[in-house]
């Protein structure tokens, strides 16, 4: 059972495709009982009168909620079949439980930080049990998953599978059983994944399945309750990402729409897909983007048009071009204009039949085809802290934003809401504008960027449509969208643009940390010094104390010389990502690459580590053209 990390997360990730159909007993998954995780009530031999019920036994718990805490809980997004469920505290069933609520349809992964949970006690935990409730909207459905542990100094994976295979067994208990060779260890950013990977809910016409986790114990080798503190905040390691999807070398979507049918699997080299409707054929346009979720064994995935005119042709292969695939190989982009550039100019003889393929065994969850649009990271913040509103579909709320709000408030800049949607939209809306009243970003008057729980209205969307003097504006600000929403928060900040980066090379030797102002780097090869041609970005992986990181160039001619601090140019932080651009390094080291340096160092304001750099090639925009 023991498998390092990054192999298992491909092989958990896939389960979700095995899922069973029906609940009849040709359905393992869900109709047998997995008896070394699933504990069966076991009957009560004292007989209760009709009028009363025997009490039920109250075991003392590690975590059972009560307080209403859970900021030690996250989801696990960097699956490729990750679902962006909601975590709630409710009272159900006469006590507080975690409500997980399946979104997307997909696998929830429910990551506890056990390090900050349990402390160094984390070490002698020998059994894991919990309440598991599950719910679907039409009828009681069988699901099942696992309890996955990171364990260890290299975070090893184990799995212990539960199971809520009948309705007279919801809830059930789940059991993990900590073997020899699999302990947890202290100070080693250990956790705790509860995953519901089967569910016979949707084949059931009962809907997509949540559940509910109730009276977690942690108890070690004799069965001793060892506490929680459960005031402590999610850390984690930093493969678990609990920032929300990996959008790494990507562009956000807008307008996107999934390609129905599209849940395919297959063997290296094999090519499997769908047969796209011409609604989808309508939205391949200039400027439209494919993004395939996915897994694979070996990271990498693209698609085939078998059908085009101008021949079988694979796109984004790297023979071909190569797609755009995140950090944490879990989501694939290939653009139109890559499509265009070997299945010809005429959209028409590109055939409608879409493939997927990868050159190791590979599963696709979901396909979408959108509109690209930037994922912003923002700097020089102000938050708001009072815009905190909900309504119904078309209503509008919002506040009155004090002047020295909408003073700091100009361009370049834009508004960051933190929000939820039934329908994932959401744009603002100027009431007090002396131009009019105004929707801005609603998809007339120009679109919002919407993902991963962010909108930005960006200052120049709100000048096209109110006018350049912003004192006509009104100090009336609110948000709408088609669906019920909730606004969370409000920053306004400059905003700067993450680049859709491909063929990344890593700069091997680029592990590096150090104190703030203090720099550290490599000696790039020429071979790496040749990767700086114009539209190349670097891009550092990192984390620093105050969220910021650069570059300094130490042996340009033009001098020694930060890029991208906020003084010399602006580089893009976003997620743990800093990107900067071979155009921001010419702006002061240059024209000539030759006269930058081999030296190439990061730098920030605050303690900062960099756990790898690459360098690759941005995707070409008609502005830079």
């Amino acid at each position: 059972m023991k498998k390092k990390l990054l192999a298992t997360l491909l092989a958990s990730s896939m389960v979700f495709g095995l899922a069973a159909c029906g609940g009849s007993a040709e359905t393992p998954a869900a109709s047998e009982p997995v008896e070394s995780s699933v504990e069966t009530p076991v009957e009560s031999s004292t007989e209760a009168t009709p009028t009363e019920e025997p009490a039920p036994e109250v075991v003392p718990a590690s975590i059972d909620f009560e307080d209403g805490k859970m900021d030690f809980v996250s989801m696990y997004m960097q699956a490729g079949n990750s679902d962006n469920s909601e975590l709630s505290i409710v009272d159900k069933d006469g006590s507080k439980k975690l409500y997980v609520k399946n979104v997307d349809g997909k696998v929830s992964y429910v990551g506890f930080d056990l390090t900050a949970l349990l402390g160094a006690n984390v070490a002698n935990v020998a059994t894991i049990e919990m309440t598991i409730t599950t719910e679907h909207e039409g009828g009681f459905s069988a699901t099942s998953g696992n309890i996955i542990s990171w364990a260890g100094a290299d975070l090893v994976e184990y799995k212990d599978a539960w199971s809520v295979y009948m309705e007279s067994k919801n809830p059930n208990k789940a059991i993990a059983k900590i073997e020899e060779g699999e302990e947890f260890a202290a100070d080693a950013n250990n956790i705790m994944i509860v995953t519901m990977d089967t569910d016979n809910g949707p084949d059931e016409e009962n809907g997509v399945g949540s559940f509910y986790i109730d009276d977690v114990r942690f108890l070690d080798k004799d069965g001793n309750l060892i506490t929680a503190d459960t005031s402590v905040a999610f850390v984690g390691p930093e493969s678990f990402a609990p920032t929300g999807v990996d959008m790494s070398n990507l562009c956000a979507l807008t307008g996107a729409a999934e390609v129905e049918g599209f849940q395919k699997a297959q063997a290296a080299w094999t090519q499997d897909g769908v047969e796209l409707t011409q609604e989808m054929i309508d939205k391949l346009v200039p400027g439209s983007v494919i993004e395939i979720s996915y897994t694979s064994e070996t990271g990498n995935m693209w698609i085939v048009m078998p059908w085009a005119t101008a021949g079988w042709m694979r796109v984004g292969d790297g023979t071909n071009g190569k797609s755009y695939i995140n950090g944490s190989q879990n989501i694939c982009q290939v653009t139109y204009e890559q499509i265009e550039e070997f299945c010809g100019e005429d959209k028409s003889t590109w055939g409608a039949m879409l493939q997927c393929e990868s050159d190791g065994a590979w599963e696709v969850y979901s396909v979408k085809i959108g509109q690209a649009a930037p994922v912003y990271a923002l700097s020089n913040v102000t938050e708001v802290t009072d815009f905190v509103v909900s309504e119904g579909a078309w209503t509008q709320n919002g506040i009155e934003l004090p002047q020295e709000v909408w003073d700091a408030f100009g361009p370049g800049m834009a508004l960051e809401f933190t929000y939820s949607s039934e329908t994932g939209k959401l744009w603002a809306v100027m009431p007090w504008a002396t131009a009019g009243w105004m929707r801005v970003g609603d998809g007339t008057n120009g679109q919002a960027v919407c993902y991963d729980g962010k909108c930005y209205v960006t200052y120049e969307q709100i000048e096209s449509f109110c006018g350049e003097d912003k004192s006509t504006w009104g100090a009336m600000l609110q948000a709408e969208s088609d669906g019920a929403w909730e606004v969370y928060g409000l920053k306004i900040g400059t905003v700067s643009e993450m680049k859709m980066v491909n063929n990344n090379v890593e700069i091997e030797g680029f592990q590096k940390a150090q104190a703030a102002w203090t720099q550290d780097g490599v000696e790039l090869t020429p071979e790496q010094q040749a990767l700086l041609v114009p539209g190349s970005v670097i891009t550092f992986k990192f984390s620093s104390e105050t969220g910021k990181l650069w570059a300094v160039m130490p042996w340009a001619t033009a001098g020694w010389m930060r890029v991208g601090d906020g003084t010399n140019g602006t580089a893009a932080c976003k997620d743990g990502i800093c990107q900067v651009t071979y155009e921001q390094i010419a702006e002061f080291c240059g024209d000539d690459p030759s006269t930058w340096g081999a030296m190439l160092q990061a730098e920030s304001d605050g303690a900062w580590e960099v756990y790898s750099v690459t360098i690759g090639q941005s995707k070409v925009t008609e502005t830079e053209e």
